[in-house]
């Protein structure tokens, strides 16, 4: 017998784009990289996350996770000027 999955989650994680494995900033600071390393999935919510690794000094921690819809969303900033995607790939 199958889990009962949410059809609507399990739609969306189908077809949510994942960003491919390399180097990204994030909008506010083109100086402080990230490197994706991966996809994971929170195992309460299924809820697919992102997983990074900070390749600055001094991070706030080692790895960091963010809500996948969330990383390859797009801002709409006007007080800063700027529209466009969350992260942005460099390499």
């Amino acid at each position: 017998m199958l889990p009962n999955y949410d059809t609507r989650r399990v739609l969306h994680f189908l077809y949510m784009k994942e960003p491919e494995l390399g180097t990204y900033y994030h909008f506010k600071d083109p100086t402080k990289l990230y490197e994706v390393v991966g996809i994971a999935m929170h195992t309460e919510t299924e809820e697919q996350m992102v997983v990074s690794r900070p390749l600055y000094e001094n991070p706030a921690a080692p790895m960091f996770v963010r809500p996948l819809e969330m990383f390859v969303g797009e801002v709409d900033k006007p007080e800063l000027g700027y529209k466009g995607p969350r992260f942005v790939r460099v390499d």
